[in-house]
């Protein structure tokens, strides 16, 4: 129904930069809220940076200042612009977004989460 693909992550020296992208696809009616999350093995999964519709942004305090998450385009794809990366932003960075959507079964139009598939980040010191 719904499908949420991260791409961008990669391995990078601190001090550089990446844009992971978070393309979702599906009978997508509208998209509430977006968010990057991450995580380290042996750890929960943090928050990172948030964004809703309305475009009110709440972000970690580790990444303030160096992160930046836009809203969906009309692709539905939205954006987390990481600058002055550091190697403990090493992890697996995880997409997530509330969204209305049609379900081809029911033809109801539910509002639900859903979470891609992570992708890497590694920073060299």
């Amino acid at each position: 129904q719904v499908q949420l693909v991260e791409s961008g992550g990669g391995l990078v020296q601190a001090g550089g930069s990446l844009r992971l992208s978070c393309a979702a696809s599906g009978t997508i009616l509208s998209i509430h809220n977006m968010g990057w999350y991450r995580q380290t093995p042996g750890n929960r999964r943090e928050l990172v940076a948030t964004i809703t519709r309305a475009g009110f942004t709440n972000y970690a305090d580790s990444v303030k200042g160096r992160f930046t998450i836009s809203t969906p385009d009309a692709k539905n794809t939205g954006y987390l612009q990481m600058n002055g990366l550091k190697p403990e932003d090493t992890a697996v960075y995880y997409c997530n977004a509330e969204v209305v959507y049609r379900d081809g079964s029911t033809f109801r139009e539910p509002t639900a989460n859903f979470w891609g598939q992570g992708t890497q980040v590694t920073v060299s010191s």
